[in-house]
């Protein structure tokens, strides 16, 4: 399950669009990140997830954080600070086992367009004429429908849909969605397929999206309706002073702060820890943007669980550094995302015990790092430094990040939960990854 946000540049303390998202999955499905450099296409198809759809003249440089076996991106940001990421919903429109992904919709948006209006209208085009469909789970068997927050550094919108029927509603000032339809009435544009749904209902008045289409038991699971709530009211309460750290510790948060467990872990929780088949997600990666016209900001974890993840400064000018092998389904203690996941499975069970100083020391780091990203970023645009420069720092960010990881793992006792079905679990989780016990 996943959380995304958007606070539009009036609300937040820096006059810039933020945007966020935390990215959750099943715990083997490793997430990796790239940059794709603006090209040229002469190919007449580009082969998505499932399926192929028209490929067009020009697509152009994205950042996008992946699962390792997809196409497509749970988010990213272009070179234009349009800023894309996805929720899965669940409606009572059947499913389809052929069809466009929801990550391949937010890469497809990334690379053709300019603004966030652009975005959406390559999205709902595609959904009209291709479907919403395929598998979303590696290791098991997930469909879902999916709901978006599309952003740019001037104006956002939500965009929800059950199968090929969509409503968007622009954004006026914050916003947030999580695993629940949240559209009800009053929406700004909606497809025509469900304009004449609705006709033939006879119910223009009245009718309700979310309460219509939503499918009541998978979506008071999934806990998304809560999630929503208290993010929604965070962004509420905060409006016009939402900054970086404020919009870090709520993609932290936990619905038990003090003296928190993953043992005692929720489907409630922002910052998500796997444990059982009532919970068979944890946060896979994490991402907050400040989208600026020129040069915009990532800051990315890379890594599992941001409560203990260093967010890292990234710039589609300059790349990224050597993040070794790709990650994927199987450990490698090599990969960057493995580096930090044996960390993250190490304090399970004793997660009370570190997770603090770890938290207070990587937070030391990126305040520093984020003062610096600043800096960095107007001495740029005034040619004042170089891309190099900016490389650097986000080479700096990513090698602290490993040092902090390995220091701890080596340092970390690993105990007991005492929870039969949280060990047997991680057990079998563990297993399937071939990662030491």
């Amino acid at each position: 399950m996943c959380d995304t946000i958007v606070a539009l540049k009036d609300s937040t303390a820096y006059k810039v669009t933020i945007f966020a998202k935390n990215s959750d999955r099943e715990p083997n499905e490793a997430q990796y990140i790239e940059i794709i450099p603006r090209q040229r296409h002469e190919e007449d198809y580009v082969k998505c997830t499932y399926i192929s759809v028209p490929q067009v003249n020009e697509t152009y440089a994205v950042f996008l954080s992946r699962p390792w076996w997809m196409w497509g991106a749970e988010m990213g940001v272009n070179e234009f600070g349009v800023a894309i990421g996805n929720e899965a919903v669940f409606t009572k429109v059947p499913y389809s086992k052929e069809g466009l992904t929801g990550m391949d919709l937010v890469r497809l948006g990334l690379e053709r367009a300019k603004t966030a209006g652009e975005a959406l209208e390559v999205i709902t085009g595609l959904i009209e004429e291709y479907g919403q469909g395929g598998n979303c789970s590696r290791e098991g068997k997930l469909y879902y429908h999916n709901s978006f927050i599309i952003s740019d550094p001037n104006e956002a919108w939500v965009l929800e849909t059950a199968g090929k029927y969509w409503v968007a509603e622009r954004v006026k000032d914050v916003r947030s969605i999580s695993n629940a339809l949240s559209i009800s009435k009053g929406w700004d544009r909606c497809s025509s397929s469900l304009t004449q749904y609705v006709e033939k209902l006879g119910r223009q008045e009245s009718f309700d999206f979310a309460k219509h289409f939503s499918d009541l038991f998978f979506t008071t699971v999934a806990r998304g309706r809560e999630r929503h709530r208290f993010t929604q009211s965070y962004l509420e309460a905060h409006k016009g002073s939402i900054d970086f750290v404020g919009v870090s510790r709520l993609l932290r948060s936990h619905t038990v702060n003090a003296n928190y467990s993953p043992i005692r872990g929720s489907m409630r929780d922002i910052c998500m820890h796997a444990g059982g088949p009532t919970r068979p997600s944890q946060t896979a990666n994490s991402m907050i943007a400040l989208l600026y016209e020129k040069t915009p900001i990532i800051f990315v974890t890379g890594t599992s669980s941001p409560c203990i993840s260093l967010y890292k400064p990234v710039f589609l000018e300059a790349g990224l550094p050597d993040l070794g092998p790709r990650p994927e389904n199987r450990y490698n203690p090599e990969a960057y995302w493995w580096i930090h996941e044996r960390l993250h499975r190490k304090l399970l069970a004793s997660y009370p015990d570190y997770a603090k100083d770890i938290r207070s020391e990587i937070e030391a780091f990126e305040r520093e790092l984020f003062q610096r990203a600043m800096r960095l970023r107007e001495e740029y645009l005034y040619g004042k430094t170089t891309r190099e420069d900016l490389f650097r720092l986000t080479q700096e960010a990513f090698t602290t990040g490993r040092i902090i990881d390995e220091k701890w793992t080596k340092s970390v006792r690993a105990r007991r939960s005492f929870n039969l079905l949280f060990e047997f679990y991680w057990s079998r989780a563990n297993k399937r990854a071939g990662i030491p016990t």
